[in-house]
């Protein structure tokens, strides 16, 4: 950062900090990863010089000769990657994403059913204070109250209820795994597309590690950063033909193509689909499928040591690489076991856990991840000092200095960018 400490020294000096902090703590937050230095070369590259409105070997600008092979390589890596028949590299984030595929089959204020926020979804999936609460007519379906899983009865009654355009599976805070054909299943009864939104599952679906929505939905949205290790960005995969819609002019593929440019978007970031062409080649490795299932290992460390501290997970456990803990039963709120676990080190997020009775921005939950600390390279024994340091810290409700010092000393083990 030569040029940036010459040039501007204050956000050279708050870059530096936010390394130190990254390096120097355990990042929890099932949301977030870390990158290969391959990725952040790519993604810090001359690329971002570039404008390329339009898609490979059709665009509005000249000078695109070896962007178009870059965003080609990207395209066809992760069609690889999940055996897909189209992909759009080009959604700025899964939110983009989302946007998108609701924009490529539906007109504003049609219906579509999706997984309450409250529930384990995304804020995209309907919420009424985002832009897909405000422009479609969406309704929800949840978890049963005891098993706080997906209620497929629930799915199945507000499908014939309310005939929507879309049904859409996929979570943000959903500790188990998905079975996405009772969904197709739904969705044909009632002659809806099946959108699936694998935003956090999508490194474990490339590895066979999760139930796989490629070949049963209709359009697959996702982002590229968190299980998959990639740059902060999004894509999508459809078929090509529409089912629902055979006679119109354009296929399922052109109608996600359009809708993300010209319909949301203007000239892509390539220097972004570089990195997520890196990440596609990184994730088709046989050494990624390991590092996957040592995330869900490490989920597992974590799961039992709760358990048996007698802490009350969401739904008893967790098959991906989340968890939800309620934290409520034990006397804390969310936001405050997020700030005690901040000072010893540990970066979580709160959540609302279902049926909760706490306001969103001070809830019962707290979301953690394992997949940025298996990226760090942390094993079994290491989670389990992890997990020790949480108990420890939610039973007594004290941000001990011991601690804090504990997770310092073991994070010290795993250096991060080391070369920068």
């Amino acid at each position: 950062m030569k040029n940036l400490q010459k040039n501007d020294p204050q956000i050279a000096e708050l870059i530096q900090k936010e390394l130190n902090r990254q390096r120097t703590g355990a990042e929890m937050i099932a949301s977030e990863n870390f990158v290969s230095s391959s990725v952040l070369e790519a993604t810090g590259s001359i690329l971002t010089n570039k404008y390329a409105e339009g898609y490979p070997n059709k665009r509005y600008y000249g000078g695109n000769e070896f962007i178009d092979q870059i965003e080609t390589l990207a395209i066809e890596r992760v069609k690889k990657l999940f055996g897909a028949e189209h992909a759009n590299v080009q959604a700025h984030a899964g939110s983009q994403a989302n946007a998108a595929a609701y924009f490529a089959v539906c007109d504003l204020h049609d219906t579509i059913l999706g997984f309450s926020l409250a529930h384990g979804g995304h804020l995209t999936h309907g919420h009424p204070v985002n832009f897909s609460g405000k422009s479609y007519n969406f309704v929800s379906y949840g978890v049963d109250k005891n098993t706080e899983m997906i209620d497929f009865d629930e799915v199945q009654k507000q499908a014939e209820t309310h005939k929507p355009k879309i049904i859409l599976a996929g979570a943000s805070a959903y500790p188990r795994l998905i079975d996405f054909q009772k969904f197709k299943d739904i969705a044909d009864s009632v002659g809806a597309y099946l959108m699936v939104d694998m935003a956090h599952i999508a490194g474990l679906v490339a590895t066979g590690l999760h139930p796989d929505p490629v070949p049963v939905a209709d359009i697959v949205t996702s982002t590229t950063h968190k299980t998959l290790r990639g740059p902060r960005s999004g894509f999508i995969l459809s078929k090509i033909n529409d089912r629902l819609r055979p006679d119109d002019k354009k296929n399922l593929a052109q109608k996600i193509d359009s809708a993300v440019f010209p319909g949301l978007q203007g000239g892509p970031l390539e220097h972004v689909i570089a990195a997520k062409a890196v990440a596609f080649q990184e994730a088709l490795s046989p050494e990624f499928k390991a590092y996957q299932q040592q995330i869900l290992t490490n989920a597992k460390v974590l799961e039992n040591k709760f358990l048996a501290a007698g802490i009350r997970l969401v739904s008893g456990g967790t098959d991906n690489h989340l968890l939800l803990l309620d934290v409520g039963t034990l006397g804390l709120s969310g936001q405050i076991f997020e700030t005690l676990l901040d000072q010893v080190y540990i970066f979580t997020n709160k959540n609302m856990i279902p049926y909760d009775t706490r306001k969103p921005m001070d809830p019962s939950g707290i979301r953690l991840g394992t997949a940025a600390l298996t990226t760090r390279g942390l094993k079994e024994a290491d989670m389990e000092i992890i997990a020790e340091v949480i108990i420890d810290t939610l039973k007594t409700k004290e941000a001990k200095k011991e601690n804090k010092e504990k997770v310092l000393a073991l994070m010290q083990n795993f250096p991060l960018y080391p070369e920068l």
